[in-house]
């Protein structure tokens, strides 16, 4: 007993590793080093030891001293801004790479650095990709002490973490290439040398032939299980030592029982034993962890370099603006920012007044004032007048991404991980549970043969992957088609609150209707070319459809200085040019009366108190727009709002008839009032769609919110999705696919259990070969990979969302 109380005592209780001859103890506690010990100090001063009862041993060793200068390169400016994504002299923003992350103890750990540094406002973690994202504030700490906590507790950040990341996964796809091609040579060639065995149900009676070939088998063999499955073997490994079984033993498991029962019947004379099936298994687990890591990847690769949503600046070239994604923005480059604009890229402010609202990057919502040569931040929105900015990093969409998906990504990755750890140590406990049952049971029996079996094609043909792999995949090709179909979803979650819909709600200016070939007129006063660059200046500092428009029909060469720009949701905008004050929007907003039997839109136009006249804008509706309330009128009840009046209510009654829910002179805040009723009076899911301009409160507000873009930058943190214009008469199709992908997922789940069932049936039986069951395995994976991709890509097609041509999609 006093041994066995001092084996336990010997293991270091931070990181389990030996202490050996180490006398460090603290609270009756032995550590292998000082440096586990001080960080368990750490821990518990701050009360933080539950960090203990997630996993046994979670810590990394601390063996490894930190020399007290090893950080100071972070206290130098140029290095500070090349790592900081965002910084505003108070707060500061920070993505890191800790590839040590490994358990559910590692995750809390991180999650709780701001117990450990006040100064750290806010952490979380991206378990997946090993990414911490912090938040904190300038005056309390520093990126520099900030690293050196995490080092200190075990959590050494990589700053290269970009190309870190894609030089490890490509360095271990030609790694796993590699296995994958030495097991299949080796297992050919045992299965080869085998033949004779196998042809005649025997051994071989030339007795120094049968050695040679026995040698020769054990031989090839050893790479297999000694480089091959070593994957295997340290991923069970590294989960014993925190007294955590992982998918990976079972495996691990009958490949050591599969070796080792064949080492016995060579030394015993019964035969070359089951080294082809050893050989076997560590191949088709090879091919099928390479096909779904690859399909992974594909996906991954898509959604975060391919299938962003569509941003456009205005790009500065040789005094002209022109339209461009940002993608082909390179540095130095000048871009223009107009008013409610979400500025897509870190830059210097070169003109104009700045007032950006960081709230989209802080989660509050204060206003900043940059001066002239100042730093300026990605995810600020202008609230002032058009400013330009010099870009000074290259295009990150990744980071907007992260910034749009804030919500998401405080509460997955904690909650969806810890899941998927537990469900993966009760499966495996499960199948080592049946297979204990089974190998029993044929002892029993006396059927030795049939225990080896089963006891090894149970740990080898049970598997919760393909459970795992249904969801995932599924979301991962739906999100694909959908990006492919022009509309860009935020996050997977936001597919199942899309199935719940029963209510859509459209705006119209700008949503139902198009940008393109508007009928438009001007009635009122001559006005001089001063006054028309005045106005065509006011109308350049709004991304609105109707201040497009003005910017079309006046056309002016010249664009004067702005001052005191504000804008009215609804109403209008007004600002100070050359002296003069300008007031441009409703009737209203100008202070006149509406005049009566207009078929059209109307913008009003002052100057100095002084009325001109208005521009009357008549808007082409969208093509198949009828169709399009047609499809989707039958399976959902259909609103509109509109911040006009009703003098086109006799056109849209035809395109919505029999639907009679028309509002018109709806202000934003009555929108968003109106979601709300639906909601909570209701009790109706609701989804919106509008430009994301006055909308943006109804848009978060409703269940899905969707805003509709044509080719610029009106990018809103409000939307879950955003839809690009020629999509639009898409719509009914998209939700008629989403919806049915939701029933794909439930029957690949189905498919997936009751395919370990039929195999397992047959491994407790023991009439299963280790062989056999090694294809097996691999092929539940590959088989739900080409049941999502073939299912999803048919009923795309079925909704001419795809067609037969891969590369080519309608809209």
């Amino acid at each position: 007993m006093a041994a066995s109380k001092e084996l336990i005592h010997t293991k270091c209780y931070h990181c389990g590793n030996d202490c050996g001859d180490q006398n460090i103890f603290l609270n009756e506690k032995y550590f292998c080093c000082e440096g586990c010990k001080m960080v368990f100090e750490i821990l518990n001063q701050k009360d933080l030891c539950t960090y203990y009862d997630l996993n046994k041993f979670p810590g990394l060793t601390q063996s490894q001293n930190i020399w007290s200068d090893r950080y100071a390169f972070l206290d130098h400016k140029e290095i500070k801004a090349d790592l900081i994504k965002f910084t505003n002299g108070m707060e500061s923003h920070l993505h890191l790479y800790l590839p040590q992350m490994h358990c559910s103890s590692c995750l809390w750990l991180l999650e709780n650095l701001p117990k450990m540094n006040p100064g750290i406002r806010y952490s979380r973690v991206n378990f997946t990709d090993k990414e911490i994202f912090l938040i904190f504030n300038e005056q309390d700490t520093s990126l520099r002490i900030i690293v050196e906590l995490l080092a200190t507790i075990g959590y050494e950040p990589h700053f290269e973490q970009i190309g870190i990341q894609r030089n490890e996964k490509s360095g271990n796809n030609r790694k796993r290439i590699l296995k994958i091609g030495i097991a299949g040579f080796c297992f050919a060639n045992i299965m080869m040398l085998s033949l004779p065995e196998y042809l005649s149900g025997e051994k071989l009676n030339e007795t120094d032939l049968s050695f040679v070939f026995t040698l020769l088998i054990f031989l090839l063999s050893l790479p297999v299980l000694f480089y091959c499955a070593i994957e295997f073997f340290e991923s069970a490994w590294k989960g014993l030592k925190v007294k955590f079984i992982n998918i990976d033993f079972p495996i691990a498991l009958a490949i050591l029982l599969t070796f080792g029962r064949s080492i016995y019947e060579m030394q015993s004379g019964l035969g070359n034993g089951y080294l082809d099936s050893m050989s076997g298994i560590v191949f088709f687990m090879l091919i099928g962890r390479y096909v779904q890591d690859r399909s992974y990847q594909s996906l991954s690769f898509n959604r975060t370099y391919k299938s962003f949503f569509p941003i456009a600046v205005e790009l500065i070239k040789n005094g002209k603006a022109i339209a461009t994604p940002i993608e082909k923005i390179e540095i130095n480059d000048r871009i223009r920012i107009h008013n409610e604009e979400i500025l897509p890229i870190d830059g210097i402010l070169m003109k104009g007044t700045a007032a950006l609202d960081y709230s989209f990057v802080t989660g509050e919502s204060s206003v900043c004032y940059p001066m002239y040569g100042e730093p300026v931040y990605a995810g600020a929105k202008q609230t002032g007048s058009n400013i330009e900015v010099m870009t000074i990093k290259p295009v990150s969409q990744s980071y907007l991404t992260n910034l749009w998906n804030r919500d998401i990504f405080n509460t997955e990755p904690k909650s969806k991980e810890m899941q998927l750890d537990k469900l993966g140590q009760y499966f495996s406990l499960g199948v080592l549970l049946i297979a204990m049952l089974a190998a029993s049971y044929w002892v029993f029996q006396n059927r030795m043969d049939l225990m080896w079996n089963s006891l090894t094609t149970i740990l080898i043909v049970a598997c919760p992957c393909a459970l795992l792999l249904a969801s995932s995949y599924t979301n991962g090709n739906v999100l694909r088609i959908l990006a492919e179909s022009k509309l860009y979803i935020r996050h997977a979650d936001v597919l199942e609150k899309m199935t719940k819909i029963q209510h859509i709600v459209f705006d119209k200016t700008g949503t139902l209707t198009t940008h393109s070939n508007p009928t438009i007129e001007y009635r009122g006063m001559e006005m001089n070319s001063g006054l028309k660059d005045r106005i065509y200046s006011l109308a350049m500092q709004s991304t609105h459809p109707l201040s497009q428009f003005v910017q079309n029909y006046f056309n002016q060469q010249q664009e004067l200085n702005v001052i005191h720009f504000k804008q009215f949701p609804g109403d209008g905008i007004e600002a100070w040019i050359d002296d003069h004050h300008l007031k441009m929007g409703s009737a209203t907003f100008i202070g006149r009366k509406e005049l009566k039997n207009q078929n059209a839109s109307m913008i009003h136009f002052m100057e100095d108190g002084k009325y001109y006249g208005a521009l009357s804008v008549q808007q082409q509706y969208r093509k198949g727009l009828r169709e399009l309330i047609n499809s989707l009128k039958s399976k959902y009840q259909i609103s509109m709002l509109s911040g006009d009046n009703n003098r086109e209510v006799s056109i849209l009654e035809k395109i919505f008839s029999p639907v009679k829910s028309l509002f018109f002179n709806y202000k934003p805040l009555e929108k968003l009032k109106f979601i709300q009723e639906l909601q909570e009076i209701k009790n109706q899911k609701v989804l919106m769609i509008g430009d994301g301009l006055n909308d943006a409160g109804a848009l978060k507000q409703s269940d899905v919110g969707i805003a509709i873009t044509e080719h610029k930058n009106n990018f809103t943190p409000a939307c879950d999705a955003i839809l690009d214009g020629s999509s639009f008469h898409n719509l009914a199709a998209i939700l008629s696919f989403v919806r049915s992908s939701r029933r794909v997922v439930q029957f690949l789940f189905l498919y997936s259990v009751i395919y370990n069932i039929i195999g397992g049936y047959f491994a407790l039986q023991g009439i299963l070969s280790p062989v056999i069951a090694a294809i097996l395995m691999p092929c539940s994976s590959i088989s739900i990979i080409l049941l999502s991709y073939g299912s999803i890509h048919g009923i795309a097609l079925v909704n001419r969302l795809v067609t037969g041509d891969k590369n080519h999609i309608e809209g």
